[in-house]
């Protein structure tokens, strides 16, 4: 089924993230600016694509677009919480932006502005349906989260990270109870802390 192609606004940069909800790994975010011109087709929220047209869209827009992208590694998750860290995120990829052009301000993706930015900004409610710099961003964000989280399944392969992502599902779950949390495991959410309650003597 064909897509409606997605528009944008050279001058505005597109900002998303991936990661809020799993129980294991980093939080990902980033910005995008598409310039003018860009071929949007195909630019859509990164859950709608197949992970081939999610590698496909992401290698055209790390070659045509200017981007940047940002990881909050778990410990500064559950430092900050989960919220405060995406919005860290977010200024930290916004920051990297400007300094390279001129631009309008940042699109966000959500009901939230971060303090902190460097221009004017935009809360935009599914924005990656809306706007094509916030879907391109959301594709990055996916795919640099999907593929690191596929690297640390080679580090600790008996959690299965290659097919869930860190997201809590049974299986997910069930390897946590087996093995105890691993390094990349967040240890403010409620599944790792009640692992980490089993250990003897704390983690």
């Amino acid at each position: 089924m064909s897509r409606a192609v997605l528009p944008f606004d050279p001058r505005w940069v597109g900002i998303d993230e991936a990661g809020r909800g799993p129980i294991a790994g980093p939080v990902v975010v980033a910005a995008v600016r598409l310039p003018a011109g860009f071929d949007a087709r195909g630019i859509v929220d990164s859950k709608q694509l197949s992970p081939a047209a999610r590698d496909r869209a992401y290698d055209r827009i790390r070659a045509e677009a200017d981007g940047s992208i940002v990881s909050v590694e778990p410990e500064e998750i559950d430092r900050l919480n989960i919220l405060q860290a995406t919005l860290v995120g977010m200024v930290r990829a916004a920051k990297a932006m400007a300094t390279r052009a001129e631009l309008a301000g940042f699109r966000i993706d959500g009901n939230q502005i971060p303090a902190g930015l460097p221009a004017p900004a935009e809360a935009w409610v599914k924005g990656d349906g809306r706007d094509a710099s916030i879907a391109a961003a959301s594709i990055l964000a996916k795919v640099t989260r999907d593929r690191r989280m596929s690297e640390f399944a080679r580090v600790y392969p008996e959690y299965g990270f290659e097919r869930h992502f860190g997201y809590p599902t049974p299986e997910h779950l069930a390897a946590l109870r087996t093995h105890g949390p691993c390094p990349i495991h967040r240890r403010s959410y409620a599944p790792v802390q009640a692992e980490l309650s089993h250990l003897p003597f704390g983690d």
